[in-house]
């Protein structure tokens, strides 16, 4: 078992499911300091829940046992990078939707409008409503993709877009109240970001 864990294949692709999982959430968490300032931000801007952890030790899981019982199935290099190219593409439409929306995106859904909260339709927001849920989609099918996980990336899919299919209609309902027919208008002419979501 150790042999194929400590592997070429098996160092470079958990090496980089690491550093992929480091990198997201210390630049989430930075950027959430720099927009909102220390004093408006928690360590739930790292977005790490119970739910987040136990998916992520079960997708190493898979790992360790395919590897172990299937060492060919994490040798498909094309798709292993492919995944890569999802988890930078994911991360690059996450933190750009962060940086566009500056002060108005919040970790947090908004239930009461503030003064700074804007409707953000400009750069990536003229794309997709929610840039940020389509650049996570992204992302954390991803991880699964690059390490050629192939029961992981089933569940990611349909855990994550579950996720952001309940969320984003409660998301709007106060959206709606907060900018009316305007949001209304933006609706109906941007998709949602997330597949069959609209």
């Amino acid at each position: 078992m150790m042999t194929e864990i400590f592997s070429d294949t098996g160092l470079r692709q958990l090496t980089q499911m690491f550093m992929a999982i480091i990198f997201f959430h210390t630049s989430e968490y930075i950027l959430a300091l720099a927009i909102h300032g220390p004093s408006r931000v928690t360590l739930s801007s790292l977005l790490i829940t119970k739910h987040y952890v136990l998916a992520m030790l079960v997708s190493l899981l898979e790992y360790l046992i395919e590897i172990t019982l299937f060492p060919n199935l994490k040798q498909h290099w094309w798709i292993s990078n492919f995944g890569l190219v999802m988890i930078l593409l994911g991360e690059v439409l996450r933190k750009t939707a962060i940086i566009t929306a500056g002060r108005s995106f919040t970790h947090l859904i908004k239930i009461r409008h503030e003064d700074h909260h804007k409707l953000v339709t400009q750069g990536v927001y003229r794309i997709v409503r929610h840039p940020s849920y389509s650049g996570f989609l992204i992302w954390s099918v991803g991880t699964q993709v690059m390490l050629c996980n192939p029961v992981s990336v089933i569940a990611f899919a349909v855990v994550v877009w579950k996720f952001f299919a309940d969320r984003i209609p409660y998301e709007e309902h106060y959206l709606k109240q907060f900018f009316g027919r305007q949001y209304v208008e933006y609706a109906q002419r941007v998709h949602s970001g997330v597949p069959f979501v609209n």
